[in-house]
């Protein structure tokens, strides 16, 4: 089976790709690689973000590798959080840092919609290829739920009575952002062999 180092030091990320990729590549993490050290996440789009990771990756390594760089938008702040939104209350925050940061934002706002977008790099024999999955849905007005990470206990995924922190993982990995980009590129691996 083929290796791909992802580019990610979140144990979360890491659990949730590693169980979509099973028996279709072994994912290897920055640690098992060798590989320390912050990542540069500098650009000002996701699609950026996670080029500038996968080079720092295969530029250490000349492996096949892939980073995701992931970020939610909300319509009634333009945007934000955005591609900032891991670091949206600061630069070492915490998730529930951003979380609050996002209540008190969103305090008192009707518009509650808002999308969750992850666009993933994939570093093939030095080439990169894109892949992007998006999910609709609103920001709840508290957390919910104890799972996931990030602001999944605020986001309720349209069609559904409940936040990505309330599901089971393999529910969670069908429908929502990275799983879908991960399907494809999921089925881009299973076609290049």
């Amino acid at each position: 089976m083929r290796e791909l180092i992802f580019a990610t030091n979140n144990k979360h990320k890491l659990e949730e790709v590693r169980q979509l990729l099973e028996g279709k590549a072994t994912i290897v993490s920055l640690a098992q690689a060798g590989l320390e050290g912050e990542i540069p996440e500098t650009a000002d789009t996701l699609q950026g973000n996670a080029l500038q990771k996968a080079q720092w990756v295969w530029e250490r390594t000349g492996k096949d590798c892939f980073a995701d760089d992931t970020g939610l938008e909300v319509n009634a702040l333009d945007g934000a959080p955005g591609v900032y939104s891991a670091r949206y209350a600061g630069e070492h925050c915490t998730f529930d840092d951003n979380v609050n940061k996002l209540l008190d934002a969103m305090e008192g706002k009707t518009n509650r919609k808002a999308a969750f977008r992850t666009v993933i790099c994939l570093i093939e024999g030095g080439e990169p290829r894109y892949f992007e999955g998006k999910v609709e849905g609103c920001i709840l007005t508290e957390r919910y739920g104890k799972g996931g990470f990030g602001y999944d206990p605020v986001f309720m995924p349209d069609r559904f009575a409940v936040s990505f922190a309330e599901m089971p993982l393999e529910v969670k990995n069908q429908i929502s952002h990275r799983g879908l980009a991960v399907s494809q590129l999921v089925q881009y691996l299973a076609n290049s062999k």
